[in-house]
């Protein structure tokens, strides 16, 4: 049962669909993917690099120390069960082959023995240990992701997950963001994990980067944590692992890994208030006036709405509507117009916007870097 437990837990099927936007666009959103990889979970589909091509979301080709543990456990687990299997398969068969009825044998009931010691003691004991070694090798790999100090170089990040969508905020950084988590590597041997406090705001998600680190639920009032550290740069696709309502399939979410000066590069720009053009000041007043001040947070202004994403540096994200979509003035307009027709039961409503105001709200947006 343990073993049934822990490969249906690893091996979860999720269908990724290739955001919408052209192929050189699309480039730049999806997920980097093992080249030579050569295992790959059916039903895990991604775009490929050059967006016109798919490619796959390894779940076994772990680039994350609590990956790589569990890894570890699944192939354990898969040769014990492996051999039992040839075991038993191999002794149904010899006996199948050596005790079967001859042609001349005479019909009716065989010889019927009864009570046999040695073959009720081995067919107890065994499955006991196998039990127990597996219980053993699974607690030893929790409690090895679990009991881990996070250092001072660790990154500490809260996750709050909505329906449905992502909130990603960076407490030593004064950072709040959406959908896509950037985080540094290691540099000269510093190792630089990445700490999450996971919540909820409203059901029940679960977090999983299929690469980085096994699956951890979201409860309403509670904190749970967990962590991971990226081994290489790069894009890593994840998606929300528990069914959360209406658009559970589309609760995306991007992990970017990236080196130590492009992350504090990143950091500054995030921690800037929001852009002021005058050139868009019609489109900000449009958005400032409606009720789109009342849901998201735009810096540097009064909108400090926290029930929608932050979006002071909306335009430095690669994806919209957590990440079923590429962010382009073409699908940001699409948004604004109609929410509903991109993701159907999304907590945006249509504003009834005139197609000269949702313009200038666009035009406003896309300043937004």
């Amino acid at each position: 049962m343990l073993s049934g437990v822990c490969l249906c837990a690893l091996a979860g099927e999720f269908v990724f669909a290739e955001p919408s936007g052209t192929s050189s666009e699309a480039a730049s959103a999806v997920a980097h993917t093992e080249a030579n990889a050569t295992l790959a979970v059916p039903g895990t589909r991604l775009p490929g690099q050059d967006g016109s091509q798919e490619g796959w979301a390894i779940t076994l080709s772990p680039l994350s120390p609590p990956a790589q543990t569990i890894s570890d456990l699944f192939y354990l687990i898969l040769g014990i069960m492996v051999c039992i299997f040839l075991v038993v398969g191999t002794t149904m068969a010899v006996l199948i082959f050596r005790f079967r009825a001859g042609r001349n044998e005479p019909g009716g009931e065989p010889p019927q023995i009864y009570g046999s010691k040695p073959i009720e003691l081995a067919w107890t004991v065994g499955p006991a240990i196998i039990v127990f070694v597996l219980f053993l090798v699974t607690a030893r790999s929790i409690f090895d992701i679990r009991a881990t100090t996070p250092p001072k170089e660790a990154i500490h990040v809260r996750v709050v997950g909505h329906q449905w969508w992502w909130e990603f905020q960076y407490l030593d950084h004064n950072v709040t963001t959406a959908n896509e988590l950037h985080v540094p590597l290691s540099t000269d041997g510093t190792p630089r994990p990445v700490y999450l406090d996971l919540e909820s705001a409203d059901v029940i998600h679960s977090f999983w980067v299929p690469q980085l680190a096994g699956k951890t639920d979201l409860f309403p009032g509670r904190v749970n944590h967990m962590w991971f550290q990226p081994n290489r740069a790069g894009w890593f696709i994840g998606q929300c692992a528990e069914y959360c309502g209406t658009q559970h399939a589309h609760m995306w979410l991007r992990v970017k890994s990236e080196s130590e000066d492009e992350f504090q590069k990143w950091v500054a720009q995030q921690q800037k208030p929001a852009v002021l053009n005058s050139a868009v000041s019609a489109g900000r007043d449009l958005f400032l006036s409606n009720a789109c001040a009342n849901c998201h947070t735009i810096r540097g202004t009064h909108a400090k709405g926290i029930f929608g994403p932050d979006l002071t540096h909306l335009m430095s994200r690669e994806t919209i509507a957590s990440g079923i979509r590429l962010n382009n003035k073409e699908n940001l307009t699409q948004w604004v117009q109609d929410p509903q027709a991109i993701k159907d039961g999304c907590r945006m409503p249509d504003m009834q916007l005139t197609e000269d105001s949702t313009q200038k709200i666009v035009a406003y947006l896309l300043t937004l870097h």
